[in-house]
């Protein structure tokens, strides 16, 4: 192995150095002038996501345990752009006095995590899968429990490193049957090995249990709206948006890499998961009026349509899965960056205190109702793009009642989606937010967003570019 052969670790390299970078940033500031480590720290991650986009070509490293090509390389850059909008969201927050002795230690959290992301993406063995699935999950226990003065916070904490805990467990079991009945940890060499034996079958089902907790797969989600509640708003996003996609990059590859030669078989455990997930988070999601337990169960039913991308396999279904994660992260931070300018400036977490917001913060609602029609479908959005070439790719291999419970789950999922809608145009108010500002960060983020919602739907090139990116990942 030579020094250029590292250029292929180039997102996860890079990240580390951000990650030192901060932790000098920290000891060589004053206590007083901590608040100068958010634009550092965000100067240096945009310069990290610029860098990532250069093109490099593909490559394996350690005997295989770590693999990059064209198509990875480009999940890792969506994952990069969704924290920069992130961490720009975060700025208002950060800034509050509570917060601002643990600015260094929230920019390092959050990027370590991102690390072990990139590994699971790149893994080419289940060790190295394993080992970036707990450096990705560990540190976020940590952001989830960040607010230390509250007591929801920690006790957020604690239900996700326990049930992460248990995930792990399951999982684990699961892989240690596969490599039981298939005498290796290497994908190449299982997906060579590996036939329909009830050992795989039964191993095969505590992996995608172990994975359904990640992803917040029903019934696997108990943890995930009690998680979103109590964490930071900003941590919640991330929950939302980074971890899940991550996840559900990680889940498509290893299904089509490693056991897509017993396709017939998983493909009936995936299908009525998807059923599943989508119906009942979207009959929670009607009962909620916290906004992040609201947007928890809309995140888990989008999960959901993600799954018919995963069974609509080969090319199209991967290309549907990674566009449909893109806008995911247009949208969903849209509506997210919404919910945090409104908490900062007013404390309020709830959708009935939306009541009025148009009236006195126009542009704000424009903003969230273009964020919740794109996350509902409704053309002509980015959010319908995605939802349309999902359901295409599951059409293409039959599953046309599938297609037809996910659209009316879409259907459904309008009504609860246009209650803040409802609530921030048309609800009386004697007392609605008032007018605010939000921060040059904080609206950047915003625009990126808007940006995102029209033109990733808009532009045909975008899919072309990632149909073109899986077809060498599949070949």
């Amino acid at each position: 192995m030579n020094l250029g052969q590292f250029i292929l670790m180039r997102h996860e390299l890079l990240l580390t150095i951000a990650a030192v970078f901060v932790l000098i940033a920290e000891l060589a500031i004053n206590e007083k002038a901590k608040s100068k480590i958010i634009p550092i720290a965000l100067g240096v991650f945009a310069l990290v996501t610029l860098i990532g986009f250069i093109p490099a070509e593909p490559g394996v490293l350690f005997g295989g345990s770590f693999q990059s090509s064209p198509l990875t390389s480009f999940m890792k850059n969506v994952l990069n752009l969704a924290v920069l909008i992130i961490f720009l969201q975060s700025e208002g927050w950060l800034k509050k006095p509570e917060n601002l002795d643990k600015v260094s230690e929230y920019f390092i959290l959050t990027i370590a995590t991102l690390i072990g992301m990139n590994f699971m993406i790149s893994s080419g063995d289940f060790l190295s899968f394993y080992v970036g699935l707990e450096t990705a999950t560990i540190p976020i226990a940590g952001l989830a429990a960040f607010d230390k003065l509250k007591s929801r916070s920690a006790e957020a904490g604690i239900k996700l490193i326990l049930s992460s805990a248990l995930s792990s467990g399951i999982l684990l079991f699961g892989l240690s049957m596969i490599y039981g009945a298939t005498g290796s940890i290497y994908f190449t060499d299982i997906a060579q090995n590996l036939s329909a034996t009830p050992l795989v079958i039964l191993g095969f089902i505590f992996f995608v249990a172990g994975m359904g907790f990640k992803i917040s797969l029903v019934p696997f989600h108990f943890w995930t709206a009690d998680v979103y509640e109590g964490a930071p708003i900003t941590v919640t996003s991330y929950l939302s948006v980074v971890s899940k996609g991550a996840a559900a990059f990680t889940f498509s590859i290893i299904l089509f890499r490693v056991f897509n030669a017993v396709f017939d078989q998983w493909q009936h455990l995936i299908y009525v998961l998807a059923v599943m997930t989508m119906t009942i988070a979207n009959l929670f999601a009607l009962r909620q009026d916290n906004i992040k337990r609201f947007l928890a169960f809309s995140s888990i039913a989008q999960a959901g349509f993600i799954l018919l991308g995963i069974l609509g396999a080969g090319e199209l279904g991967m290309t549907a899965v990674v566009y449909f994660v893109l806008i995911y992260v247009f949208t969903n931070l849209g509506a997210f960056g919404v919910a945090t300018s409104v908490y900062n400036a007013s404390g309020i977490e709830t959708i009935s205190g939306y009541n009025g917001l148009y009236k006195t913060n126009p542009k704000l609602s424009l903003l969230m109702t273009l964020s919740l029609f794109s996350l509902a479908g409704i053309p002509p959005v980015a959010g319908f793009f995605g939802k349309f070439f999902l359901f295409t790719s599951a059409a293409g291999r039959g599953y046309y009642i599938l297609v037809l419970i996910a659209v009316l789950n879409a259907t459904i999922s309008l009504y609860y989606y246009l209650r803040i809608v409802k609530a921030m145009f048309i609800d009386q108010n004697d007392q609605p937010v008032p007018l605010f500002r939000s921060s040059p960060m904080m609206r950047a983020s915003l625009i990126i967003c808007l940006a995102g919602i029209f033109l990733v739907g808009f532009v045909s090139g975008i899919f072309e570019y990632i149909r073109d990116l899986s077809h060498l990942f599949f070949n």
